[in-house]
């Protein structure tokens, strides 16, 4: 499954469809850090960052699901062994990319982004939004990929529309018991992110994998 990823890996930087999201995230970067975030204010930052490049992470997914065309995915499939091993391995491959992008947007901020140089503690939580960000990322992008929806065009309406009813939910008071976006920006900017962690860990995590698990079975209906 390993070498299965970096081909889909090395498939997916020839086709040059990883500029987008690259390029959609340093102008999100240059956003955030248009001022110098104030210290004290460091984690606040991270969360907005990892809330709102959800999007970006989504459509990175996307786009490298998307690379190989379906004989290809046929071929590899086949060439797995078994389905389950390829649709692990294109999983695995984003969320490599995702890990990288996430990267970034916790690392530029440290270099020009922030006043002062942010609490150990705070920089550990700012990457653990952040890989909350990307699993949700991660799984929204896959379910919009060619492979569950065909059409281009309902693919990317659904993956800016279904961003869109995560924020807005967040916004609810049901908001917690679905991806969390917002209670954590807001628990993060009250300095309350240390009590919200685990319960937005346990929300997020469980929607990410009951998405996964249903791109998965939609995945075997139709290879």
């Amino acid at each position: 499954m390993i070498h299965l990823a970096r081909f889909k890996l090395s498939a997916y930087a020839r086709s040059h469809r990883l500029f987008q999201p690259v390029i959609g995230l340093l102008i999100m970067l240059a956003i955030f850090s248009a001022t110098l975030t104030p210290p004290g204010k460091e984690l606040s930052a991270y969360a907005d960052s990892a809330g709102m490049l959800i999007l970006i992470f989504a459509w990175a997914s996307r786009g490298l699901l998307d690379t190989e065309p379906p004989t290809q995915r046929l071929i590899s499939m086949t060439a797995a062994g078994r389905p389950g091993r390829e649709i692990g391995a294109g999983l695995l491959a984003a969320l490599t990319v995702n890990l990288g992008l996430a990267t970034i947007a916790i690392g530029l901020p440290l270099i020009h982004g922030f006043a002062a140089t942010p609490a150990p503690a705070d920089l550990a939580g700012g990457i653990a939004l952040h890989l909350l960000g990307v699993s949700a990322g991660t799984a929204l992008g896959a379910l919009t990929s060619r492979s569950i929806l065909a059409s281009p065009a309902v693919s990317m309406l659904a993956l800016f529309g279904g961003y869109l009813a995560l924020l807005l939910i967040s916004l609810t008071p049901v908001g917690r018991l679905s991806v969390p976006i917002m209670p954590w920006m807001r628990a993060a900017n009250d300095g309350l992110l240390d009590e919200a962690l685990l319960p937005v860990s346990a929300a997020t995590l469980f929607w990410t994998a009951a998405g996964l698990t249903l791109y998965a079975r939609l995945r075997r209906l139709n290879p």
